[in-house]
């Protein structure tokens, strides 16, 4: 091995070892990243369902598994109005399209989404506030009715957007 090998070997392990010792990682078992001495309360309002079309029990089970996610993965209470956070919104969009199409030219799998739109207000700290759509989507074989698997995949929809919602606004990471 020569000098310039050897140097930028030693070089190498200079940094990472400047690099690894600079980083600081933190880790909190609820997934949220919230400053408890300043964020002490929640308020979340009820979704309402505006999209064309309708599944009855989507909009309770959507407000509630929302209401649950931050109970559940947070210290903040729930206030009925001026929390230190606030999120409402509404469910635009509840819809099934052909996925795939089979070889007899029948549709095989259908997928059916959900969008949700939420408007987040963070009154400790407003550039943190925001607008955005969350969707979640599921697929099921053509051949069984939406009737028979509509249930299920709503509350794995319902689920994935709760997550996504709780994430972008206290997870921080």
């Amino acid at each position: 091995m020569d000098w310039k090998s050897k140097y930028l070997k030693s070089l190498l392990i200079v940094a990472a070892a400047t690099i690894i010792s600079a980083c600081s990682v933190s880790y909190k078992f609820n997934g949220a990243s919230i400053d408890y001495t300043k964020i002490k309360s929640i308020t979340i309002a009820e979704f309402p369902i505006r999209s064309a079309y309708v599944y009855g029990p989507m909009g309770p089970l959507f407000n509630n598994e929302l209401k649950d996610q931050f109970m559940g993965h947070t210290r903040l209470s729930m206030v009925r109005r001026n929390g230190d956070l606030k999120l409402e919104g509404e469910i635009t969009r509840y819809e099934q399209r052909n996925k795939s199409v089979s070889s007899e030219g029948y549709s095989a799998m259908t997928e059916l989404s959900m969008t949700v739109n939420v408007r987040f207000t963070n009154n400790v700290d407003h550039n943190q506030d925001f607008e955005q759509q969350f969707t979640a989507t599921q697929s099921y074989d053509s051949a069984l009715s939406l009737n028979s698997v509509q249930d299920e995949l709503v509350g794995k929809m319902v689920k994935d957007i709760c997550e996504q919602i709780f994430n972008a606004c206290v997870a921080n990471w």
